[in-house]
């Protein structure tokens, strides 16, 4: 067929017009996502920046492809909203502890973040290739909505998980009084 072209030169082209620093992203995401993969001892400040960097990616992701734009922002909006909020009615982790003695969160290793880090990054991707090839693609509304309804997804599912780590702190014994966390606030 004339004008087509192989599948395996279209990758061909498309990785070779790829930046470098990607692959470097890519690498380092895949280093984070085992480390996460692994049970660990956290603090809440380190709890909670993965989460943090992971909605700023997303959303750096909605602006450098659609702007400003009321439909993207309102899409990646209701999708993490929607996340969050469900993992808010789910209660603690069940997988994490916290001991108020040491203020450390006791995390128990998940190949989830790292599934989820690489969403983001096959999703901003997929749209900076689209957008390259054929750009017209992204113009619509209803992709729009989908890939900013994916983005929020992703990082909703990050804030939430961090939230249910976080609410282990409120059911957490204190060591010394006996009471609860959650009592004393």
């Amino acid at each position: 067929m004339p004008g087509s072209q192989e599948p395996h030169s279209v990758i061909t082209q498309i990785l070779t017009h790829t930046p470098l620093w990607v692959f470097g992203l890519f690498f380092g995401l895949v280093y984070l996502g085992y480390l996460q993969s692994r049970t660990r001892l956290v603090s809440r400040h380190r709890l909670i920046v993965l989460p943090v960097a992971m909605t700023g990616w997303s959303l750096f992701a909605v602006w450098s492809a659609f702007g400003a734009h009321p439909i993207a922002l309102v899409a990646w909006a209701g999708a993490w909203l929607a996340v969050v909020g469900i993992s808010l009615a789910r209660g603690p982790s069940r997988g994490a502890s916290y001991s108020p003695v040491s203020k450390r969160f006791t995390v128990t290793g998940s190949w989830v973040p790292l599934a989820l880090m690489m969403g983001i990054f096959f999703a901003k991707y997929a749209v900076a290739v689209v957008h390259a090839i054929v750009p017209s693609v992204l113009e619509s509304g209803t992709a729009m909505a989908a890939v900013c309804g994916v983005y929020g997804f992703f990082s909703g599912m990050f804030m939430a998980r961090a939230v249910r780590v976080l609410r282990t702190m409120m059911s957490s014994p204190d060591d010394e009084q006996g009471e609860t966390v959650a009592a004393r606030v």
